[in-house]
């Protein structure tokens, strides 16, 4: 019931940030898409922790870590 309930999690999240991504609404609103994509990828590397789907883990360390520079780069640095 709970990795059911966080797949769901992460693949709702997983398309609110391509939204708020491909509006092309303004660096804010990019750089929040790019916040919930972040909060969808760690959900998808808890599950595939939990189901020991080891591709899968790898794969959302990986857009994790774009997706924190994208934090970085449109929020962080943006406002500087």
């Amino acid at each position: 019931m709970l990795i059911s309930v966080l797949n769901w999690t992460a693949s709702l999240t997983g398309i609110l940030g391509a939204l708020m991504v491909s509006l092309n609404a303004g660096a804010r609103v990019t750089g929040y898409g790019f916040l919930v994509f972040s909060l969808s990828s760690l959900v998808w590397v808890v599950t595939g922790t939990a189901q020991q789907e080891i591709a899968l883990v790898v794969q959302y360390l990986v857009l994790l870590a774009i997706n924190l520079f994208g934090v970085y780069r449109w929020l962080v640095k943006n406002d500087k």
